[in-house]
């Protein structure tokens, strides 16, 4: 089917791909965990993903760059599984477990703004005040969105989760920005980071709680969220973004993401999609695009 038509057809066809899955994963977060506790979820949602990774090396034929991986880079990586998946994930599925999933899967969509607030002080980028309005009117969306548009009287549909969902736009924003600029294979290093999370996942789960077999729905949760979220969907973006002529193409389509969330959370769990997440989520990517747009614009001065 891929070989009669373009790469950069071929890039749009894996973007939409892996752009469907992550539209589900709220819906799939939220119905796993009527069956899992947060911390079981992430044990057997890593243990599919190292699988499913592993087989995606098997396939592309990388399995002489995991022999070859420099032991130096392999020991950087330990710390970064302590991130994601492990305390990532912990995190994540604890304030979904607490909120409902609109809005934990609106505010965690905003750490594409902590991404570029934490560049400023961890590898040193430059930020001009009319750029950091674009990051105000972005977090005055997720304000909108925890306070379900009650915006002046700061109360929240339940503070813990919400402080929890904007913990994990750190938590993620550092994994990535700590990540950056390695010349390793990108899904050899995933898959030797959620291998290297493994161990902390199972000292979680110790002290946490006990290790229960799931059900068969719970499993299926997982085994979905292992291969959607974290494991084979990553390997599409991945492709995509290798056969685009560029990549603000493939990464422009990621804006949908949190829309099409919507569209599935009412549809799979019935729930009522409220005005203020949808303007909060136009405002985060609206002030998203104002700062990026300042930012070439200083760039150019």
């Amino acid at each position: 089917m891929f070989r009669s038509i373009s790469n950069q057809s071929q890039a749009y066809w894996f973007a939409a791909i892996a752009i469907f899955f992550w539209s589900t994963v709220a819906s799939a977060f939220k119905l796993s965990l009527s069956h899992l506790s947060p911390i079981q979820l992430v044990f057997y949602a890593t243990l599919f993903s190292i699988v499913a990774l592993f087989v995606i090396i098997l396939l592309q034929r990388k399995l002489h760059l995991l022999r070859q991986y420099p032991k130096a880079a392999m020991a950087r990586l330990v710390p970064l599984s302590l991130l994601n998946p492990c305390l990532y994930y912990i995190v994540l599925f604890e304030a979904y477990d607490l909120l409902s999933a609109q809005e934990a899967m609106a505010i965690n969509y905003s750490w594409v703004v902590m991404m570029v607030l934490l560049a400023v002080p961890i590898l040193k980028q430059k930020m001009r005040f009319k750029a950091f309005l674009g990051v105000v009117v972005s977090y005055v969306g997720v304000l909108i969105i925890a306070t379900k548009g009650n915006l002046f009287e700061l109360e929240f549909s339940n503070t813990l989760g919400v402080v929890l969902a904007l913990s994990t736009t750190v938590i993620w924003a550092l994994f990535w920005l700590f990540n950056t600029k390695k010349s390793n294979d990108i899904v050899v290093s995933l898959f030797l980071i959620f291998l290297f999370s493994l161990p902390f996942v199972v000292l979680a789960v110790f002290l946490g709680s006990t290790f229960e077999l799931p059900s068969t729905n719970g499993l299926l949760g997982a085994a979905y969220i292992g291969l959607f979220e974290m494991g084979i969907t990553f390997a599409l973006w991945q492709s995509a973004l290798s056969l685009s002529t560029t990549v603000a193409r493939v990464t422009s389509l990621a804006f949908i993401t949190p829309f099409l969330s919507l569209v599935v959370l009412y549809f799979v769990l019935s729930e009522e999609i409220l005005l203020s997440t949808v303007i909060g989520i136009m405002l985060i990517i609206g002030g998203l695009l104002l700062q990026k747009y300042f930012t070439r614009q200083s760039e150019t001065e």
